[in-house]
C-alpha cells in the first residue's frame, strides 16, 4: 500500500480531501478610471484584472462569487469588467454567481449581469437601468469675478457643453443622443443576458432608470432571488466548500498608516473631488 493510500486512511486524511473552493471577489465602489493605492481605488479594468485572475486560478476552484456593492459609474469601465470575468469564466468553464449588498445599480448592475445567477438581500437597491451625466455651469462666474477668459479651437464640434459658455441647444442634443445609445446597449445586454427570466417584459418600467428592492426586483426577473453568499454556497456545494477571498494589495503607506481614504501633498485637492464625485453618485441611493 502506498504512504499516501494508508495516510488517507488515518485521521490525517482530512489533510489530502480536496475541499471545494469558491472564490470571492469583492467589487465595492464607484466605477471610474483612475484611482491609486494610497486614497482607495475605483472600481475600474486596470485596478481589478489581477484579482480577477487570481480568483480564476483558485486551486479546486467550483465557482466565483461576485460581492456586489456599487452605486454604477463608467459604462465603459463596466463593459470592461464585465467581459473579462465573462471571458474566464468561459474559458475555465467556472459558474459565476452574484449576491448584492446595498446596492447594485446602473453599472453595479451591469456587473451582476456577468454572473450566471443573481441573488440579492431583501433590501438591496437594484436596477438603474439608465445613463446620467452631471457638470455645473459658471457662464457668469468669470464676469462677476473680472476675468476674461479666451477659448480658442479648430474644428466646429471641438468645444461642446464648455461650463464657462452659455448652454447650447444642440450640445444638448449631442449629449442625449450618445446617452441613447449607451442606455441601448445597457438594454440590450439586459435581455441577452436575463433572457426569458424577464418575467414581465415591461420594458418601459424596466429601462426607465428606476430602482426597486429585494422581492420586486425578483419578481421583474431582474434578479434570481434573496440570499446570502454563504448560505447560497454551502447549500449548493456542500458544508466543507471554503471561501478564498480576493483582494486587492494595499500600498505600503495606505497599510501602515491606515490612509485608505486620504491623500498628501497635491494630490489632496484632487482626491477632494473625487470623494465629492463619489459621494454623489452613492447619494442617489440614499447612501
Amino acid at each position: 500500500m502506498k504512504i499516501v493510500d494508508f495516510l488517507k486512511k488515518t485521521p490525517l486524511k482530512r489533510f489530502f480531501e480536496r475541499s471545494p473552493q469558491v472564490a470571492v471577489l469583492p467589487l465595492y465602489g464607484v466605477i471610474a478610471p483612475g484611482g491609486n493605492k494610497l486614497r482607495g481605488e475605483n472600481l475600474n479594468l486596470a485596478n481589478l484584472a489581477e484579482q480577477i485572475e487570481t480568483a480564476f486560478k483558485t486551486k479546486h476552484l467550483c465557482a466565483v462569487a461576485l460581492a456586489i456593492n456599487s452605486p454604477g459609474g463608467s459604462p465603459v469601465q463596466s463593459s470592461l469588467i464585465f467581459d473579462r470575468i465573462c471571458q474566464l469564466a468561459d474559458e475555465k468553464e467556472i459558474p459565476v454567481y452574484a449576491f448584492a449588498e446595498d446596492v447594485m445599480a446602473s453599472g453595479g448592475y451591469w456587473l451582476g449581469l456577468c454572473a450566471d445567477e443573481i441573488y440579492i438581500n431583501k433590501n438591496s437597491v437594484v436596477g438603474s437601468i439608465g445613463v446620467v451625466s452631471a457638470g455645473f455651469g459658471f457662464p457668469g462666474l468669470l464676469e462677476k469675478v473680472g476675468v476674461d477668459r479666451r477659448l480658442y479651437s479648430a474644428g466646429e464640434n471641438k468645444v461642446k457643453l464648455d461650463p464657462f459658455s452659455p448652454e447650447k441647444e444642440d450640445d444638448i442634443l449631442w449629449l442625449k443622443k450618445i446617452q441613447g445609445d449607451i442606455h441601448d446597449n445597457f438594454k440590450e445586454l439586459v435581455k441577452t443576458r436575463r433572457g426569458e427570466r424577464l418575467k414581465k417584459r415591461k420594458d418601459k418600467e424596466l429601462f426607465s432608470g428606476d430602482v426597486w428592492i429585494g422581492e420586486k426586483a425578483v419578481d421583474l426577473g431582474l434578479v434570481d432571488g434573496i440570499a446570502d453568499l454563504r448560505s447560497f454556497c454551502r447549500e449548493k456545494f456542500g458544508e466543507k466548500v471554503r471561501f478564498n477571498r480576493v483582494e486587492g494589495r494595499q500600498g505600503f503607506l495606505a497599510k501602515k498608516l491606515g490612509l485608505e481614504q486620504q491623500a498628501i501633498g497635491t494630490d489632496a485637492i484632487e482626491a477632494l473631488i473625487a470623494a465629492v464625485r463619489n459621494q454623489s453618485v452613492w447619494g442617489r441611493f440614499g447612501l
